[in-house]
C-alpha cells in the first residue's frame, strides 16, 4: 500500500510560511491558538475562600490528521470495547523560580523529618547542582510540581550497582542531553517541528516566577510560556506523523533555565525523551521493541535525574532508563534475574514474599515482576517490568514519601503497590466500572480515585479501608486532585472534573464523617498492618495468611497449613453497598466548559482546567 511520506520539517515558523508562498509546500489546514478573556456571571463561582473569576481562556490548536494517516471509522457509539485515547489535552505546569511551599507540604515534612537532605539515586551518587534551583527544598508554584520532600525513603534499586550512571553528573549546567537534534531530524516519526523565531530571546527575557507549561493534544505537542503577554504563541510546537501523544512528563529535580527534561508517551507505544531549550530528542522503545501497546501514564520516578515509569495498555508498568539503549524483552529465565529476597533493604534482608519464587519471577495472581529491578541484566532497557493485569492502566500516582504507588485499571481496581520492594500492599474495586484517575493527599495517608462508577472514592491506606463516596458528576470522572494550599492535617479540599463538563470542589474532615461499618475489612488485621503508617509489617506465620482469605474462599485451612497459598497473593477488599458508606456531597459544582474535562490542577490564586478540544481555563 502506498503511504505518503511525511512533509519536511523548516526551523521555524518564517522558513514554513517562505516555503508556502514558493509553492514548495501545500499547507495543511491548521488553527493558531485562540487567546480570549470572557467576562460575565456565566463565568464566575463562589465558594468559601471567595469568587473565583474566569480569566483566561487559552484553546490549543488542535491538529488535522497527517495525509498519511488512515481515515478514522466512525465507531459504533454503542460498542463497550475500549479504544485507545487518541484526544484530550494533559498539561504540566512547571516554574524555575524559588518559592515557598503550600503549608499541607510543611506540615507534611516537618512529621516526616524535614527536608535537610535531598534523596539519593544511589548512595554514590549526588543529587546536587551548581543550580540553586535543583535543591530539594524548592518551593513549587503547583501541587504536581512538589518535587522531592522527604529524607528517609531509599532510592529506587538502591544497593543494585548496575543502575549507577557510567558518569554521574554533578554539574547542573553539563548535564547530559539526548543524542537527536529535532529541527534536522529526517525521522518519519516526526511530521514538523515548529520553533518560535525569537525563541532564545524570549528565553531570556522572561519573567523569572512565570509558569511554563507543556501540553499534548492528539498528534501535537506544544511549549508555552504562560507568564508571557502572548502566551497564545507557542514557543515550540512538534505535529507527530500519526503517533498520538497521550502523555507527558517533566523531570522536577533536573529542571533548570537552561536545561529541562520532558518525556513523552504515544499511542504507538513509543516514548520520546526530549530536551527543549536545545531541541534535541531520542526515541525509546522505538518501534515497540519492548512493549508495543500505547503508553497510558509516564512519569519520572521520584529523585531519579534518569530513571521513569510508563504504564502500558497491556496492563504493564515498564521502568526505562533515558540514557539506555532498548532491547527485545521477554520474562527472565532462572539465573538470569535476582530474586528481591535476596536485596538488601534499608541494611535487613528483605524476606519478603518473593522467596517462594525460586527463579526471580514473581508469579502472583495480582501482581507479576517480569523483571526485577535487583536484576543484573541492565545493560539495557527496560529496567523493570511488572505485569499487574490483561486490562489497560489506566493511570498511576506517585505517594509524597516516595515509597508507594498507587495504579488504577480499566477493570475498576486500586492497588497500591511498594514500588521499593515490588510488592502488591492491597487492591480494592470501584463500586462499578472501569476506575480513569488516581492521586494522593499531601500528607500521603488518602487516596482519591474517579472514573465510570460517576463517583470519587476516598480510600484510607494506613487503615485499609473506603471512607467516603463523593457524589456530584453525571458522567465519568476523569480527574482528581487536591489543592495543597487549603489542606491541613484535619481538613482537605480537592478537585474534580469529568466528562459532564463539570468541575466540583470538594471539603471533608474524617470527623466530620461517619465510620463505614466494614467489619469484613477489620478481620483483615495482616492486610490492615501492611500498610500501617506506610511502612509495611512483615508476616511470618500463617496465622496473618489466613486473616487475608475472604469469607467466600474455597481454600480450606489444610491447604493454608500445607503452605499452598503464597503469601504475595492478596485478596480484594469487598466492595462496600451505598448503604455502609459515607456520602459526601461537592461545595461546587459548576459547568465550566463546552467540551467534556480532562485534567484539573491548582495553583496557590487559581484552578486550571482542560478538555479533550485543547482548551484550557484559568480560574
Amino acid at each position: 500500500m502506498f503511504v505518503l511520506p511525511p512533509p519536511p520539517r523548516y526551523p521555524n515558523q518564517t522558513a514554513y510560511n517562505a516555503a508556502v508562498g514558493a509553492g514548495h509546500v501545500i499547507p495543511m489546514i491548521e488553527t493558531n491558538n485562540i487567546l480570549t478573556n470572557p467576562s460575565g456571571p456565566e463565568f464566575q463561582f463562589l465558594v468559601g475562600e471567595g469568587l473565583y473569576t474566569l480569566k483566561e481562556d487559552l484553546h490549543l490548536a488542535t491538529p488535522p490528521p497527517h495525509p498519511s494517516e488512515a481515515p478514522i471509522i466512525n465507531p459504533n457509539p454503542l460498542a463497550t470495547t475500549p479504544q485507545p485515547a487518541t484526544a484530550g489535552t494533559r498539561l504540566s505546569l512547571i516554574n524555575l523560580d524559588v518559592r515557598p511551599l503550600p503549608p499541607a507540604f510543611h506540615q507534611f515534612a516537618s512529621r516526616a523529618g524535614g527536608l535537610e537532605q535531598s534523596i539519593q539515586e544511589h548512595p554514590s551518587e549526588s543529587q546536587s547542582s551548581s543550580d540553586p534551583r535543583e535543591s530539594s527544598d524548592i518551593g513549587r508554584v503547583n501541587s504536581s510540581d512538589a518535587g522531592p520532600l522527604l529524607t528517609n525513603a531509599p532510592a529506587f534499586g538502591e544497593g543494585n550497582t548496575l543502575l549507577v550512571p557510567p558518569n554521574s553528573i554533578k554539574d547542573g549546567s553539563k548535564r547530559r542531553k539526548p543524542k537527536n537534534n529535532m529541527t534536522k531530524s529526517n525521522s518519519s516519526f516526526i511530521s514538523r517541528v515548529i520553533v518560535h523565531d525569537t525563541l532564545n530571546k524570549r528565553l531570556q527575557e522572561r519573567a523569572s516566577d512565570g509558569l511554563i507549561a507543556f501540553a499534548n493534544i492528539n498528534r501535537a505537542f506544544q511549549w508555552i510560556d504562560l507568564s508571557s503577554p502572548s502566551k497564545a504563541d507557542y514557543l515550540t510546537k512538534i505535529l507527530f506523523t500519526k503517533a498520538h501523544c497521550l502523555c507527558h512528563d517533566v523531570n522536577r529535580l533536573t529542571k533548570t533555565s537552561a536545561h529541562i527534561d520532558v518525556i513523552m508517551g504515544f499511542s504507538t507505544g513509543e516514548i520520546i525523551w526530549w530536551e527543549p531549550v536545545s531541541q534535541r530528542y531520542t526515541r525509546l522503545n522505538k518501534n515497540g521493541i519492548i512493549n508495543g501497546t500505547p503508553v497510558s501514564e509516564i512519569r519520572w520516578i521520584p529523585g531519579s535525574e534518569h530513571l521513569f515509569l510508563a504504564a502500558h495498555m497491556d496492563g504493564s508498568l515498564v521502568v526505562y532508563d533515558k540514557e539506555k539503549e532498548d532491547a527485545i524483552f521477554s520474562a527472565e529465565e532462572e539465573g538470569v534475574a535476582t530474586s528481591a529476597a535476596a536485596t538488601q533493604t534499608n541494611g535487613e534482608v528483605n524476606n519478603n514474599s518473593s522467596s517462594n519464587n525460586t527463579n526471580g519471577v514473581n508469579h502472583s495472581s495480582n501482581m507479576q515482576v517480569n523483571k526485577s529491578v535487583h536484576s543484573k541484566n541492565q545493560k539495557t532497557n527496560p529496567v523493570a517490568v511488572w505485569k499487574l493485569s490483561n486490562q489497560r492502566i489506566n493511570a498511576f500516582a506517585f505517594s509524597p514519601d516516595h515509597r508507594h504507588l498507587a495504579v488504577v485499571s480499566e477493570d475498576g481496581s486500586l492497588r497500591i503497590i511498594d514500588y521499593l520492594k515490588e510488592e502488591l500492599l492491597d487492591l480494592f474495586y470501584s463500586y462499578y466500572g472501569g476506575l480513569i484517575c488516581v492521586c494522593w493527599s499531601p500528607d500521603g495517608k488518602y487516596v482519591l480515585t474517579g472514573g465510570q462508577d460517576d463517583l470519587i472514592s476516598i480510600w484510607c491506606t494506613t487503615e485499609s479501608t473506603l471512607i467516603a463516596r463523593c457524589q456530584g458528576h453525571h458522567s465519568w470522572v476523569t480527574s482528581v486532585a487536591f489543592d495543597p494550599w487549603r489542606c491541613d492535617d484535619k481538613n482537605y479540599r480537592f478537585g474534580s472534573v469529568g466528562e459532564d463538563c463539570r468541575i466540583c470542589l470538594w471539603d471533608f474532615s474524617v470527623g466530620m464523617l461517619h465510620r463505614p461499618k466494614a467489619a469484613s475489612v477489620r478481620q483483615r488485621g495482616s492486610v490492615s498492618s501492611r500498610l500501617a503508617t506506610l511502612q509495611r509489617a512483615e508476616t511470618s506465620n500463617t496465622t496473618g495468611t489466613a486473616n487475608r482469605l475472604r469469607s467466600n474462599s474455597n481454600l480450606s485451612a489444610a491447604d493454608v497449613d500445607s503452605g499452598s497459598l503464597k503469601e504475595d497473593k492478596i485478596a480484594p477488599h469487598p466492595v462496600e453497598p451505598r448503604a455502609r458508606t459515607a456520602m459526601l456531597p461537592p461545595v461546587l459544582s459548576k459547568i465550566v466548559d463546552t467540551d467534556p474535562l480532562c485534567w484539573l490542577d491548582f495553583t496557590e490564586d487559581a484552578i486550571l482546567t482542560s478538555c479533550k478540544s485543547g482548551m484550557h481555563a484559568c480560574l
